[in-house]
C-alpha cells in the first residue's frame, strides 16, 4: 500500500482567545484522493493552518483504504484538536457503486471525529460552491480561485481536492451562526421531550 501526503501547508500566527477562536477541519472525502484543511476562525477573520491531500493507490481494495483513511483522519484530529468537522455531504450520481464507496469514506471521517467528541456538520456540494462564489454550479477551478483571493493563498495546490476541502471549512465559517442556532434548537427540543417523557412516566415524583 502506498499513499502520499503532499505536505503543502501554511502556518498561521494566531492569538487564540477563549470563546472567540475556533479551529475547523474541512474534508472533501474520496476513495483515491481525500482533501483536508484546517483553518482558524477568530471573529470574522479566517486564517489557513494547513491544506493538503491524502493520496491512495487505486490498486488497493476498499477495506484497506478505509483503514488508512480512518487512521489518517484520527491522527490529524489529534494533531490540531479542531472544534468541529465540516464535511461535504453525499450527493446523488449516476454510478451507484461510486456513491456507496464515497458514503463509506464520509462515514469513516465522521466516526473519526466523533470518537474524540468532535461534532460535525454536512454541506451539499452546491451549498459549498454557493457560499464561496455565489454560484452553486461553479467549477472547482472557480472555487479555488475565489478562495485564493479570500484568504490570500499565494500558491496553487497540485490537487483541487485540497481547495475543495478548504471550501467546506470556509463554508462552515460563513454559516457558523446559523448552524449553531439549529444545533441549539435541536438540543432544546431534545431536553423538552426528555422532561415531558419523565413527567409522563413518573407522575408521583413531580411536586405541584
Amino acid at each position: 500500500m502506498t499513499y502520499t501526503n503532499t505536505s503543502t501547508s501554511v502556518l498561521a500566527k494566531t492569538t487564540f482567545i477563549k470563546g472567540q477562536s475556533q479551529i475547523i477541519l474541512g474534508i472533501d472525502p474520496g476513495t483515491n484522493v481525500l482533501g483536508y484543511s484546517f483553518i482558524t476562525l477568530n471573529g470574522k477573520k479566517i486564517e489557513l493552518l494547513e491544506m493538503d491531500i491524502l493520496k491512495l493507490s487505486n490498486k488497493d481494495d476498499l477495506s484497506y483504504k478505509m483503514k488508512i483513511i480512518f487512521d489518517f483522519v484520527t491522527a490529524q484530529v489529534k494533531r490540531y484538536k479542531p472544534d468541529i468537522l465540516a464535511i461535504e455531504a453525499p450527493f446523488f450520481g449516476k454510478n451507484v457503486q461510486s456513491m456507496l464507496k464515497l458514503g463509506r469514506v464520509q462515514g469513516l471521517c465522521i466516526a473519526a471525529a466523533l470518537a474524540t467528541d468532535i461534532p460535525f456538520v454536512e454541506f451539499s456540494p452546491r451549498k459549498i460552491k454557493q457560499s464561496i462564489t455565489g454560484n452553486g454550479a461553479s467549477s472547482k477551478e472557480q472555487v479555488a480561485s475565489m478562495l485564493g483571493r479570500m484568504i490570500n493563498i499565494d500558491y496553487k495546490p497540485k490537487y483541487l481536492d485540497a481547495t475543495d476541502a478548504l471550501a467546506v471549512a470556509v463554508c462552515y465559517a460563513f454559516q457558523k451562526d446559523l448552524v449553531i442556532d439549529k444545533m441549539d434548537v435541536k438540543t432544546s427540543r431534545k431536553k423538552t421531550s426528555s422532561w415531558t417523557s419523565f413527567i409522563t412516566n413518573n407522575p408521583k415524583r413531580v411536586k405541584e
